[in-house]
């Protein structure tokens, strides 16, 4: 079984370390996920274990012909090649026979005499019988489909950004390395390439390596997570889910680890404070066991938490009113005849399939595009907010504190605190040490998040998103759908991510690609399983059953069967044994400490003792009714 190690790997961008003697595996078959918060490394840890990058110390050891894909956040394709030239550029053994084939059979067409040739060209098919290569070009095109690719003639040069990353995608994907390393897979991508790009990554014999901001994804995908947390690494055995409870019991841990720390550092400097007259080796090493636990005590101070709290203006019974609007892109109708009233606190999703217009719309209701036709009001007090793809006009060259002093010196949060922007800085998780930094050394998620805090300084009522989800982390992205829920205002967002829709969304509008609009009052997931439905119900006639006499009603039960009168004079022996084990799992899980992988077992067993009980509850309530 083929294997790739990462040994004491440590990486530091000039007095910033990212992670440090970092040690794991990557096995066949494993999917795994790397988490953490946007700036602790995660891409970087991709392009080191691909060989794009270099590590400051420690090593990565694999088999000669170990075989790596790598789909960087922003991959390098030739601009001169053809979208189907591009995907047939890997380096596998067969991609490499079907370039060496095509090869020949160009030369053959000028030169059929030539015996060297015919020579080459036996090989060549040998070559592809032994790569199983005659299917590639086949498999190639498929993928490429179902990505949303469908000219396969276009210059790469001539795509967009998004069609870039899917051409990158297939790149990789056609390639079938014994690892397939993937950085933000499924942006730029919609619902249906995103389930194709689950079942693939589901069906792959190899391992596969991957950061993503998709929930979702991440628990259909993964079986091991990889969490990157002040420098460390931590592995746990499971899904995103999996991943989630154990985590919970590592900071549990540490909180009461934390809390015992303190205690101690307390006794400590009451010690350091009275000040020993004597200075013997059992002193100095109550005073180098103080140091430590100072050190510790002030690591645990520094660790913040992202916070998102901020005072917003006042928003009118008016927002935005469509009446009859029209727009198109040259012969393209992006919105036909489009009517709609858009309340006060209203949370709307809009979603479809990639290049139907949705952004479009956002830019519409911010006044960036005017329609073709029709009227788009807006309320007097309305005060956007819009989130954009892309970050907007952010000068690299700028000091982080001087960006945000564009939007204002202070910041009022809801229960009236003015707060500095240094403070709001570093509430969202910037230390006070990268203040000054410049805008250009952060990381792609850290430009992300300082461009949500700008717009947020600004107070707006009315939230325009669109793709938040793309570029954040997933501790980011869940402390913004919990301020975003309690928000005071209207949010309007676009996106593909089913967790983010589910719990933002109340209202969606989908874009069919022809111009037209529905509604659909509810959850994504509901909505997409409405989609499923339809695909899956057959067209069949109605059967007609023939009418049956209704059969008599049942004798009433008054009282227990003999076996049943057994299962009651035992039942709360059984109830209570089953509590006590409960209790045991409970005691056991507080006692594990950092091994996350007995954490998870104990975890499921208590699942499953827990679910046994209420079983047992139930039939104790039924048979109490029939007891004498």
């Amino acid at each position: 079984m083929k294997q790739l190690k990462v040994e004491n790997l440590t990486k530091t961008y000039g007095d910033k370390s990212l992670f440090e003697n970092v040690t794991f595996a990557i096995t066949e078959g494993e999917r795994i996920g790397v988490i953490g918060v946007n700036g602790t490394g995660k891409s970087t840890l991709l392009s080191i274990i691909a060989g794009i990058e270099e590590g400051d110390k420690g090593e990565i050891s694999k088999a000669k012909d170990y075989t790596i894909g790598f789909l960087a956040q922003d991959p390098l394709l030739s601009d001169e090649h053809t979208v189907l030239e591009e995907v047939f550029q890997g380096e596998t053994r067969a991609l490499q026979a079907v370039r060496q084939y095509e090869q020949v059979l160009l030369e053959m067409a000028v030169n059929p005499d030539d015996t060297a040739l015919h020579d080459r060209f036996t090989k060549a098919q040998h070559e592809m019988d032994a790569t199983n290569a005659w299917d590639v070009n086949t498999d190639a095109k498929t993928i490429l489909d179902r990505l949303g690719i469908t000219d396969l003639t276009a210059k790469v040069g001539s795509l967009s950004g998004g069609q870039r990353k899917r051409v990158g995608l297939a790149k990789v994907m056609i390639e079938t390395p014994d690892l397939l390393i993937l950085d933000e897979p499924t942006n730029h991508l919609d619902f249906t390439s995103i389930r194709f790009l689950e079942d693939y990554l589901n069906r792959f014999r190899g391992a596969v390596l991957l950061v993503t901001h998709d929930r979702y994804f991440l628990d259909r995908v993964t079986n091991h997570m990889l969490e990157i947390d002040r420098g460390t690494a931590y592995r746990y055995v499971g899904n995103y889910e999996k991943f989630m409870e154990a985590k919970a019991i590592r900071m549990d841990n540490e909180a009461r680890e934390g809390e015992k720390n303190r205690n101690l550092y307390r006794k400590e400097l009451a010690w350091m404070r009275r000040g020993a007259k004597a200075r013997s080796t059992k002193q100095k090493a109550r005073q180098d066991r103080f140091a430590d636990l100072e050190g510790k005590v002030k690591t645990k101070a520094d660790d913040a938490e992202l916070q998102l709290d901020f005072a917003t203006s006042r928003l009118g019974k008016q927002v935005f009113t469509l009446d009859h609007v029209e727009k198109r892109f040259a012969q393209k109708h992006v919105l036909q005849d489009f009517s709609l009233i858009i309340q006060p606190g209203e949370r709307i999703g809009i979603t479809g399939n990639n290049g139907t217009g949705k952004s479009t719309l956002l830019n519409m209701l911010a006044g960036r595009i005017e329609p073709d036709a029709g009227e788009i009001s807006t309320g007097q007090t309305v005060r956007i907010g819009y989130y954009t793809q892309q970050n907007e006009e952010m000068d690299p060259d700028q000091r982080m504190i001087a960006y945000l002093q564009e939007a204002g010196e202070t910041v009022k949060t809801s229960d009236g605190e003015v707060v500095s922007v240094s403070n709001m800085l570093e509430r969202f998780l910037f230390p006070p040490v990268a203040h000054g930094k410049k805008i250009g050394s952060l990381s792609g998620g850290e430009k992300r998040r300082l461009f949500l805090l700008k717009i947020l300084m600004e107070r707006p009522n009315v939230l325009l998103l669109d793709e938040p989800t793309n570029d954040l982390d997933t501790q980011t992205l869940t402390v913004l759908e919990d301020y975003l829920e309690t928000f005071n205002g209207t949010v309007i967002t676009v996106s593909h991510d089913r967790y983010f829709l589910d719990k933002i969304a109340q209202k969606l509008l989908v874009f069919t690609g022809i111009g037209q609009i529905k509604t659909y009052l509810g959850e994504y997931s509901e909505f997409l399983a409405t989609l499923d439905t339809k695909k899956a119900k057959p067209n069949v006639a109605p059967v007609v059953e023939k009418a049956e006499s209704k059969p008599e009603k049942p004798k009433e039960k008054v009282k227990h069967t003999f076996e049943e009168k057994r299962e009651w004079a035992d039942i709360e022996n059984v109830i209570e044994a089953q509590e006590s084990k409960i209790a045991t799992l409970h005691q056991d899980l507080e006692a594990v400490g950092s091994d996350f992988t007995k954490a998870g077992e104990l975890n499921a067993a208590l699942e499953e003792a827990e679910a046994e009980l209420e079983r047992l509850m139930e039939r104790w309530e039924y048979l109490s009714q029939f007891a004498d």
